[in-house]
């Protein structure tokens, strides 16, 4: 079984890939990642994420990075999109990611899930940049990752399956080189209850989640800052249900305060240093 429309409902199976070669060696400069980045915690860092995830009952399926030297192929929400009625191939806009999506064409293949379309020619897109506001809901954030033609090529795809697709531009903030998708200013963490950097979010999309009766969380701008924007990667493990990276004591309380149950990890080695957090590192496949 496969199917996911919702950012919330209970998680039952997701697609990982372990930290490859590439990333272990990769050029810090050449792939933009941080200080924190410490190639001989990756792993470990890894598999405590893979066991809190199994922990909570979530069957952990993977995908063969077949020697890609595509170091980022870590964070497996980027290169494809799953929707219910099947998988959609994105086109990374981080150049260094090129043909990252055949990685999770080739695992749809042989898990036969079906693939419902692809971004093709020169549209660009990353599902960092989308968000499932609810089920016939897809938020889209157009930037430096994704762009017009990939946002046309998405909704080409999913209008005609009864999917709305509404487009915010997201904001300059740190320029081109920086990793700041959708989901670096959004994360849901119950069926109305969204965790936002509302001094980043468009005013469109801010006014679009009040009309649809949603309570807004403000993230503490010093940890979303010091976090390298990861206070906001939240991932739900079901309604009301949440893990996010430690040492974030002020978003932690806030959630809570709101009767989010969090659990945490400590990813900095692999998260803040390469930019990706816990939603990233998941390509959900089946939510019900």
């Amino acid at each position: 079984m496969f199917g996911v429309s919702s950012m919330t409902e209970q998680l039952r199976k997701v697609a990982l890939l372990k930290p490859s070669e590439a990333l272990i060696k990769a050029d810090p400069k050449k792939w933009h990642y941080g200080p924190d980045f410490d190639p001989n915690k990756i792993s470990d860092v890894h598999g405590s994420f893979t066991n809190l995830l199994i922990d909570n009952g979530v069957e952990v399926f993977w995908i063969d990075d077949k020697s890609s030297g595509i170091a980022d192929a870590v964070f497996t929400y980027d290169a494809s999109l799953m929707t219910k009625h099947g998988a959609i191939l994105m086109s990374p806009g981080k150049v260094l990611r090129a043909g990252e999506q055949d990685l999770h064409q080739a695992f749809y293949e042989s898990c036969k899930i079906p693939v419902i379309g692809s971004i093709s020619g020169t549209g660009r897109a990353e599902a960092g940049d989308t968000l499932w506001l609810d089920n016939s809901t897809l938020i889209v954030g157009r930037g430096f990752r994704t762009n017009q033609q990939g946002v046309d090529q998405i909704r080409d795809i999913l209008e005609p399956l009864g999917v709305e697709v509404l487009v915010y531009d997201l904001p300059f903030y740190k320029g081109a080189d920086a990793c700041l998708h959708l989901m670096s200013l959004i994360s849901l963490v119950d069926t109305r209850i969204a965790l936002v950097a509302l001094q980043l979010l468009p005013v469109g999309f801010y006014e679009l989640l009040k009309s649809r009766g949603f309570q807004i969380i403000e993230a503490p701008a010093t940890e979303f800052e010091t976090s390298n924007t990861l206070s906001t990667n939240v991932l739900a493990l079901s309604p009301g249900r949440c893990v996010m990276l430690n040492n974030l004591p002020l978003t932690t309380k806030k959630l809570e305060q709101f009767g989010i149950h969090v659990q945490v990890f400590n990813g900095d080695a692999l998260c803040i240093g390469c930019e990706g957090g816990p939603t990233c590192l998941t390509r959900p496949l089946l939510r019900d």
